[in-house]
């Protein structure tokens, strides 16, 4: 009978070296989201609905009436509708909520159609990164990251008497960070009251893009 075939052990490799580093940049935030909504209430779910559907319909006459691509871009919101109850648990009457969203690039058409919308009032506003600005932020600050990476092995490698390297493994892992500028609150009906066909105060902040290339190398 053979005798069992002895395990090989792999050799454990030399002049392997972990290294990481990082590419971050900063960039303004181009894209606002502003949404208006109101709420209703009556005895009955259709009565509910269609001053929702007036209300909503008068906005969107308004707002699409300013819309453009990528500039203010219109679209509908939540709906809601529910029967409101009694302390004593006997259904009084029906309640619903609709939304309208604007959103766009330009902060200040947004804001100056949001003002001129009678029938909603100001319920949530955020900024952020469009698409195609996030997606160049995370090109260039991957390149920057992958650079410093390179130029930290080539450091190393010399640091340690060789004259070069080769990749062994890597791995590339990103984060986000949004810096939100301070935003006053606003009460709905005092606003709306309050600012009539004013534009809507905004201010941008800025997202902040961390990637971090770590990985290791065999000096040679």
């Amino acid at each position: 009978m053979a005798a069992p075939a002895m395990a090989q052990t792999l050799p454990v490799p030399a002049n392997v070296v972990n290294i990481a580093a990082s590419g971050f940049m900063e960039v303004p935030q181009d894209w606002l989201s502003m949404s208006l909504s109101t709420t209703r209430e009556a005895s009955d779910a259709v009565t509910v609905q269609n001053q929702l559907k007036q209300a909503l319909d008068a906005a969107l006459t308004v707002a699409r009436a300013a819309a453009k691509p990528q500039a203010l871009e219109v679209r509908t919101g939540q709906f809601s509708l529910h029967p409101r109850y009694g302390k004593d648990g006997k259904m009084t009457g029906w309640q619903g909520s609709t939304e309208l969203v604007l959103e766009g690039r330009d902060f200040a058409l947004i804001s100056g159609t949001a003002g001129k919308i009678q029938t909603l009032t100001m319920a949530n506003m955020g900024f952020s990164l469009s698409r195609e600005a996030r997606q160049k932020l995370e090109s260039d600050v991957q390149a920057q990251a992958i650079q410093r990476f390179k130029a930290r092995a080539d450091e190393v490698a010399k640091g340690f008497g060789f004259s070069g390297y080769t990749l062994r493994e890597v791995s590339v892992s990103s984060a986000d960070q949004d810096v939100r500028p301070y935003q006053p609150r606003m009460m709905a009906m005092e606003a709306k009251a309050a600012m009539s066909d004013a534009a809507v105060p905004v201010e941008a902040g800025k997202s902040t893009v961390n990637i971090t290339v770590s990985g290791s190398i065999q000096l040679k």
